[in-house]
């Protein structure tokens, strides 16, 4: 039974990983800026100002094109989390191997700072 377990998580990461990959050949091929489906920001529609992740389909087009500048210009703060998320992934897979690592990254503190810094650059970016 252990082993059927084993299968459907191996199903699951592929196919989450065939999801991620065709995400990013969207983002790739459309520039957000120009192409109509994409979706926008219904709190930059409806305020006029940036929420933490106004930006950030106009940002991920510009890295996967090697336009640093452009990325940063779009949505800094995404842009230096990006890569932070690789190692969080990493636990999140492996969490039942690490838990006490685990545990540690998902703690109070770690979440209010995270929730500190979401609420800083919201503010910061609409001054």
């Amino acid at each position: 039974m252990k082993k059927t377990g084993n299968v459907k998580k191996s199903i699951v990461y592929i196919a989450l990983l065939i999801a991620v990959a065709l995400i990013a050949a969207v983002y790739f091929t459309f520039d957000p800026s120009t192409t109509r489906f994409m979706p926008r920001c219904l709190f930059h529609e409806l305020t006029g100002w940036q929420c933490p992740g106004c930006g950030s389909q106009r940002m991920l087009h510009a890295l996967f094109h090697g336009n640093l500048p452009e990325a940063w210009n779009y949505n800094a703060f995404l842009l230096c989390i990006i890569p932070l998320l690789i190692p969080m992934v990493w636990l999140e897979i492996n969490r039942n191997k690490y838990p006490s690592l685990y545990m540690r990254v998902h703690s109070l503190p770690v979440t209010i700072t995270a929730v500190g810094a979401i609420i800083a650059w919201w503010i910061l970016r609409n001054l």
